[in-house]
């Protein structure tokens, strides 16, 4: 949709993967300045923290551990404490790609909507348009340079469709696990998505933590059957343990998908839920009450890497193609991603359009 993820993410704005890039001879200081700016990146405002997130810094500080207010592109004017981020936000209190696309628009730039991109057209090893089907059947659309950002699940298959076989390869999806711990009085439904976060174990151990919890029982559903759809919404504490995942992945041309969790990824994840019951317990959780979910995935990528299918400048082996998502990401960040890459597609506008 337009806006893509953006739309419906938690609204973090953290830099990520670095010195990653760094060490393949992209820096993109200026750009995170920039991006950051434009997208009025700040630590999340004290007031919009629930009473559960409050107890959450309390816990961790008593235990030695460092939770912090997360960085986040949302108005904290505008912001309504639904807690319902990732469904979109109705108060338009969180910034979105829709920004960069309506000034596109007043740019002149034309959108096509209600069409599906099937592959690039290429002759003679330059790229010429795209072709797909929209609501009058099969079309054409012509241009000197495609861009493709259709995701980490969604590019790769373009890319296979259009002859770049080794696209699809490399997937990760940073790897999560909730551990909930029921509290009496105390909940995060009134507060935006993972409103805390503790980098202090991402570098030596791989993971990330911060407050999240899936109000509704369906979705807990899904996450743990009949054990996590139980669990009292209203006195329910949830801390996410987001892990760099290992890109044992791959998504298939007709778009199927396999991803593995590898016995590392299981490691991380163990290792940061039994941090986060630590917390949950301080916070006054029976341990008896606290659960972990089945492992979930939050940032689908890795599947055009720079340096196997895109070169530093994110442009394929086909001339004039290019890739600007969060397939074109080197490794698995464990982290929010979204900043990193607006700074790329702003360093691409300037190869492009020097």
């Amino acid at each position: 949709m337009a806006g893509g993820t953006t739309v419906v993410s938690c609204g973090n704005g953290v830099p990520c993967l670095e010195q990653e890039l760094a060490d393949l001879g992209i820096t993109l200081g200026d750009e995170f300045a920039e991006a950051q700016k434009e997208m009025n990146i700040a630590p999340i405002a004290e007031g919009l923290l629930s009473e559960g997130s409050q107890r959450i810094i309390w816990a961790s500080k008593e235990l030695g551990y460092n939770m912090e207010r997360m960085p986040k592109f949302i108005d904290p004017v505008r912001c309504q404490k639904c807690g319902q981020c990732s469904l979109g936000c109705a108060n338009n209190a969180k910034w979105t790609a829709l920004d960069y696309l309506e000034e596109a628009v007043k740019n002149g730039a034309h959108v096509v909507y209600n069409t599906t991109v099937g592959r690039v057209l290429v002759e003679n090893g330059k790229a010429k348009g795209i072709r797909g089907v929209g609501p009058q059947g099969q079309l054409e659309i012509l241009a000197d340079v495609v861009v493709l950002a259709a995701g980490g699940l969604g590019t790769p298959v373009i890319l296979q469709q259009s002859g770049i076989k080794e696209a699809g390869r490399g997937l990760f999806i940073d790897l999560l696990v909730n551990t909930y711990g029921i509290i009496e009085g105390l909940n995060l439904l009134h507060e935006p998505a993972m409103a805390l976060v503790d980098h202090e174990f991402h570098k030596s151990q791989g993971f990330i933590l911060s407050p999240y919890m899936n109000s509704p029982r369906a979705v807990r559903f899904m996450e743990k059957g009949a054990q996590g759809m139980a669990l009292p919404t209203h006195s329910l504490v949830g801390i996410m343990t987001k892990i760099a995942d290992e890109p044992a992945g791959r998504v298939y041309p007709d778009g199927t998908i396999s991803k593995p969790v590898t016995e590392r990824d299981w490691e991380r994840l163990r290792a940061g839920s039994s941090i986060a019951k630590e917390i949950l317990t301080k916070m006054g959780a029976d341990s008896k009450s606290i659960i972990v979910s089945n492992p979930q995935g939050a940032h689908p990528g890795g599947t055009a890497a720079i340096g196997s299918v895109v070169d530093r400048d994110l442009q394929t082996k086909v001339e004039n193609l290019f890739v600007c998502d969060a397939s074109v990401l080197p490794t698995a960040p464990g982290m929010p991603p979204i900043l990193t890459i607006v700074a790329l597609a702003k360093r691409l506008r300037k190869t492009l359009a020097p």
